[in-house]
């Protein structure tokens, strides 16, 4: 064979091996399409930067549903409901650097297993989030791009009102996503999410919907309430809160330590702590022994009491108007929402 044609074939394939693979891992390519509602998101040098630190990293190791994910079938990641609110801020508010940073570090704080530990030993969420707002790596990413990390805890305490965060008790971007992301994994979502997407507006900085979108919004925000104090959430939420008070008090584990793990992480330890070992195997593996009634049975040496934190039912407007206006209906069923039970007594068969 002539050797200027082995020499051209080799460079070409030497060429073809060097040509970059086509990927949609966030931070790779300059282009992100969120699954969910298939928006197609540009990403900026300083959205690329912050998903690379370790913060936006660990939360792909967070489980969004939190201990249910043992009883359920809702396994994303904390990082999957994050990047779905950025694509939510790049659809309404493409522009706004300010809301898009916030949007991807609006859960840098959340401990392993979501919600799960709120308030066990007084563990805040967004108090954590806030103290990483203004520390290493995010902090130094953020003043390269000359952005206050001021400027984004504003954007994420909802004073003024943000679309991101609002705390008017009117439906914003991370509930949004959280009651679609949800009924999606529950199958119980009636509506093509792009769909759905293209029927909404941001009126001010709550979400707005007509009457069919509403209705269907305001179904999954019930079915969500319904999931939250059922056995599935309710059950392993108390067994796991109850594990994690005891790895505290029998390691040499503090709060602050547990706040940052993974998912993984604390089950490992979990394992390897002799107080904890054998319940952790429990829950894991024979969650069908967990009985779960309404009410407390305080003196119970065979289980535990637990009460929810609160249960989430923020409303859309209604073509623009509050719902208890455009569709007093929509309004009530999210009213008998407030007679859910939210004490429970859980304990092993």
């Amino acid at each position: 064979m002539d050797s200027r044609k082995d020499q051209s074939a080799s460079q070409g394939a030497g060429a073809e091996r060097a040509r970059p693979v086509p990927t949609n891992v966030v931070g790779l390519a300059a282009e992100f399409t969120d699954p969910l509602w298939r928006v197609p998101v540009r990403l900026t040098p300083v959205e690329v930067d912050l998903l690379r630190t370790e913060p936006l990293r660990r939360l792909h190791f967070v489980a969004h549903a939190g201990a249910s994910t043992i009883s359920t079938l809702q396994s994303y990641s904390r990082l999957e409901h994050t990047l779905g609110v950025l694509a939510l801020v790049a659809h309404f508010r493409p522009r706004d650097e300010l809301l898009r940073v916030a949007a991807l570090l609006h859960d840098i704080g959340h401990l392993p297993l979501s919600h799960t530990f709120e308030g066990v030993r007084g563990l805040d969420h967004h108090a954590i989030g806030l103290r990483l707002l203004r520390t290493d790596p995010i902090r130094g990413v953020l003043e390269q791009y000359a952005i206050r990390a001021e400027d984004v805890a504003v954007a994420l305490g909802g004073q003024p009102a943000s679309p991101l965060t609002n705390r008017s008790g009117l439906l914003n971007l991370d509930h949004l996503d959280s009651y679609v992301r949800s009924g999606r994994a529950a199958g119980r979502l009636d509506a093509d999410p792009a769909v759905l997407l293209g029927r909404l507006v941001l009126k001010d900085a709550a979400v707005s919907a007509d009457r069919e979108s509403a209705a269907s919004l305001v179904g999954l925000v019930c079915a969500e309430a319904r999931l939250h104090t059922s056995w599935d959430n309710v059950g392993p939420v108390a067994v796991v809160r109850r594990l994690a008070g005891r790895l505290l008090d029998h390691t040499t584990l503090t709060p602050d330590r547990l706040a940052r793990m993974t998912d993984p992480q604390l089950w490992s330890a979990f394992d390897a702590c002799a107080a904890t070992r054998a319940e952790s195997a429990m829950i894991r593996y024979e969650p069908h022994r967990l009985r779960v009634t309404v009410g407390h049975a305080r003196g119970d040496g065979c289980g535990g009491d637990f009460s929810l934190r609160k249960i989430y039912r923020s409303a859309p407007l209604v073509e623009g108007q509050p719902i208890e206006v455009s569709a007093p209906a929509l309004a009530a069923e999210l009213d008998a929402l407030g007679s859910l039970a939210t004490d429970f007594h859980v304990r092993w068969s």
